[in-house]
């Protein structure tokens, strides 16, 4: 069940995880590819070659006024304007090398049945291959798409040239001419980048969702470690109070037989089961009080009180109960109480405590024994300890004496009428009120009780 519980909990925290993760690595990797689509669009943006004619008789420009006839002044409106030509100076043909940026281009213009005219290119390439090119671009009829050409991948546009006519009266208006030029851009290393991105992404996403795996997995065992553990305590407790229960009624069950199978005796003859009854009914009584007890403690909608009160007299008086039975076993009692130590607790539970713990001294110290209490003030708390004298506490055993129905020696139990749950009733009530208690012990010498509380 807790598996199963831990495994919902890890695939709900990966799914979770690999939401968020694939969608920022998506929002990562669409902005670049945008980015990079921005770029290379703007690079094949259509640059028409335009002939400006102006017409006779309009005024002219200061470099064509010495012009008497018609004069078509032809300019070449693109990019190639900012390179030298390095293999002629006939203005229609510019050899490109690369633009600015190291990446490379060339520029063909064709006709209206896709026949080549004139190449614009830094390429030493044959002439079949620009022909192919021109072809796959011209059957495409797209005006935007690529191509795989030499290896390469080629991005290209196409664009109509027009002519720009400028009438006497000085307007002007563009003559789209049988021409069009297309642009090839060279974006091998556009997708190279965009695959190694993709690649670097998927790859340190695995990387991340083994981690997160990893961590993920020691996190959930974690989680479900505390809830196993309370399982298995609910679990012991139930059978634990199952057993203490049994044996009070199972006196009182045996009893009642032999009642009944004495039933012409007087009742002063029947004493002695009656006298067992009672005790069943007393030990049964005593555990009930104490599950219900701990069940109030441990309930966090249960208020504990909190009022100033003088713990030094709370101490006092249950020191003063518990002297008859001390006397009977010759206990040694040596007490170091502060005086008049004020603190702000709950004084009917901090005596519960006490009381707890001193009637744990007394029934685990041998007859002629000692038991030592102290009561110390700091500044911010006063420590409570009681120390007796006898077997001790083995240390394998000292981890679980808190712990409910754990009994470090059951058959000593037995006789003492203890059901394993007054430390761990203590335990509770210092806890929530805020303290601490504690326990230390050396085998056949002594055990020591301490629990401090703020002032």
């Amino acid at each position: 069940m807790f598996k199963r519980l831990r495994n919902r909990f890890l695939i709900l925290n990966m799914v979770m995880t690999s939401t968020v993760m694939i969608a920022a690595f998506a929002v990562i990797y669409i902005i670049s590819y945008n980015n990079i689509s921005s770029e290379i669009a703007k690079k094949l943006s259509p640059q028409a070659v335009t002939q400006t004619v102006i017409i006779e008789g309009t005024d002219l420009p200061d470099d064509t006024e010495n012009n008497k006839h018609q004069t078509i002044i032809v300019k070449a409106l693109t990019d190639t304007q900012n390179y030298d030509d390095t293999e002629s100076n006939k203005p229609e043909f510019v050899n490109r090398r690369f633009l600015s940026d190291g990446t490379y281009s060339f520029t063909i213009q064709v006709d209206e049945d896709g026949e080549i005219l004139e190449i614009d290119s830094p390429f030493n390439m044959h002439e079949e291959t620009y022909k192919k090119a021109v072809h796959m671009v011209w059957n495409n009829k797209e005006k935007s798409s690529s191509i795989t050409l030499e290896g390469k991948q080629w991005k290209y546009s196409i664009a109509q040239m027009e002519k720009q006519v400028i009438q006497g009266n000085g307007q002007s208006y563009n003559i789209p001419e049988s021409k069009y030029r297309i642009i090839f851009l060279d974006v091998t290393m556009y997708n190279k980048t965009l695959l190694q991105l993709l690649t670097t992404l998927i790859f340190v996403g695995l990387i991340v969702l083994f981690v997160i795996f990893i961590i993920s997995l020691y996190f959930a065992n974690r989680v479900i470690k505390p809830i196993t553990e309370a399982w298995e305590r609910q679990k012991q407790f139930v059978a634990d109070a199952s057993h203490e229960l049994k044996t009070p009624l199972s006196i009182i069950n045996a009893n009642y037989d032999a009642l009944l199978a004495n039933q012409e005796e007087t009742i002063r003859s029947q004493l002695k089961w009656l006298d067992y009854i009672k005790i069943g009914t007393d030990r049964m009584t005593k555990l009930v009080n104490d599950l219900l007890s701990l069940a109030k403690m441990e309930d966090i909608r249960f208020e504990m009180q909190k009022v100033p009160f003088n713990i030094s007299n709370v101490i006092e008086d249950v020191v003063i109960s518990m002297e008859a039975v001390m006397t009977e076993k010759d206990i040694e009692l040596i007490s170091s109480i502060e005086p008049d130590v004020i603190v702000k607790s709950d004084p009917e539970r901090i005596s519960q405590v006490v009381t707890i713990l001193f009637d744990n001294a007394v029934k685990y110290t041998d007859r002629n024994g000692q038991i030592n209490i102290y009561l110390i003030k700091s500044k911010r708390h006063v420590a409570f300890s009681i120390k007796n004298s006898g077997k001790g506490i083995a240390k394998q055993d000292l981890p679980k004496i808190f712990d409910r129905f754990y009994r470090v020696d059951p058959s000593r139990n037995q006789e003492t009428v203890s059901f394993g749950l007054g430390l761990s009733i203590a335990k509770t009530i210092i806890e929530r009120l805020g303290g601490e208690i504690s326990a230390e012990s050396v085998e056949n010498e002594h055990t020591t009780f301490t629990f401090a509380i703020g002032l």
